[in-house]
């Protein structure tokens, strides 16, 4: 493969370094989704819309080259609001066909901010390398005078390249911090410090003069894509609030859902209406999970009042295990997709 710049879309490598220290970096691939890091405000609309390459980006952090070759493989312009089975599905090939190459050290994906965790939590779930992946994004656009995509572009390259990386799985890395997949999520709509794991903190930071890690991801786990994306299950997500209304599970169930996700609260807790949804799709033999809309701590069946996480456990719905709704989701797609449907296997994989 030629290494040169390109406008089309594609790879191609554009770090500028000399021919005899070319040779001494590993190659980085950089894949571009879109999001906040590639948008500008447009002149005339004066809102943000996609407007750069993951080529132009690169040119913005000329330090790269004192780390890495770097390959840009232009994937998408994509909003995070056009996310889609089937992209993720492509995601992960485009991320393990560079990964599969002994001269690719990691790659680093940028990606929109609103739904990076989903895509992490993902990627972690489906890549087969031990290599790093390193997300990225940014909260100010490319118009901002304090625009921060290139210095997460830069610490990304840095931690793809550190061989402490290797075996931690997938990792998202904004504003000098990294956290793991698993347990890292949004926190703030516009601070540059928004990603964040709660109870189980950075697994490490990036500082001028090395990467630092203090934490590695214990509880990883993998699943193969074996559907097509017109074949995957349909799993929906229903919340509970005040007076919350559990017809709409029954009609989820009705019109196609193979599974469902409860967005509970405390430890797993709903009212009678929502209970009698859950109800409805175990005796269509419709698996349902309960995650809690609480930042951290588990799902346990504790309550046994009609409604109660003891009482929905014992209906045999299973607990999330301390994942977020949107997580709990991506894992019953994955895990239904693969076979397993009974409340036993997806209970066992949960606890994971």
């Amino acid at each position: 493969m030629k290494l040169f710049p390109s406008l089309l879309l594609g790879m191609c490598c554009v770090a500028p370094m000399s021919a005899a220290n070319a040779q001494d970096k590993p190659i980085v691939q950089f894949i571009a989704t879109g999001g906040t890091i590639a948008m500008k405000v447009d002149p005339v609309t004066k809102g943000v819309v996609p407007a750069i390459t993951g080529d132009d980006l690169l040119q913005t952090v000329p330090d790269v080259s004192k780390y890495a070759r770097i390959e840009v493989n232009n994937f998408s312009k994509m909003s995070a609001n056009y996310i889609t089975v089937d992209w993720w599905i492509r995601l992960t090939q485009a991320v393990d066909t560079a990964l599969a190459r002994p001269d690719v050290a990691g790659v680093v994906v940028a990606q929109g901010t609103d739904t990076m965790d989903e895509t992490a939590y993902w990627l972690d779930l489906t890549v087969k390398s031990n290599k790093p992946v390193v997300m990225i994004g940014a909260q100010r656009n490319a118009s901002s005078p304090d625009f921060d995509g290139p210095r997460n572009l830069l610490n990304a390259v840095r931690i793809a390249v550190d061989e402490q990386a290797k075996d931690k799985g997938v990792m998202v890395a904004m504003n000098n911090q990294i956290n793991a997949a698993r347990h890292v999520t949004k926190t703030h709509t516009a601070n540059v410090e928004t990603f964040k794991s709660g109870d189980f903190g950075f697994l490490g930071e990036v500082w001028d003069d090395r990467v630092i890690f203090s934490n590695a991801p214990l509880r990883r786990q993998h699943i193969d894509i074996s559907a097509k994306a017109e074949d995957f299950p349909k799993v929906d997500i229903f919340q509970m609030y005040a007076e919350a209304d559990g017809k709409y599970i029954k009609y989820a169930v009705d019109t196609g859902a193979k599974g469902i996700v409860i967005q509970a609260v405390g430890m797993g807790n709903m009212n009678v209406s929502m209970f009698e949804g859950v109800k409805y799709a175990l005796a269509k033999q419709v698996p349902v999970v309960i995650a809690t809309r609480v930042p951290n701590g588990r799902t346990l069946p504790v309550y046994g009042f009609d409604g109660g996480g003891k009482t929905t456990y014992d209906a045999g719905a299973v607990m999330a295990g301390g994942r977020s709704p949107q997580k709990a989701r991506i894992l019953l797609m994955l895990a239904i997709q693969d076979g397993k449907t009974s409340t036993e296997e997806l209970r066992t994989l949960f606890d994971q």
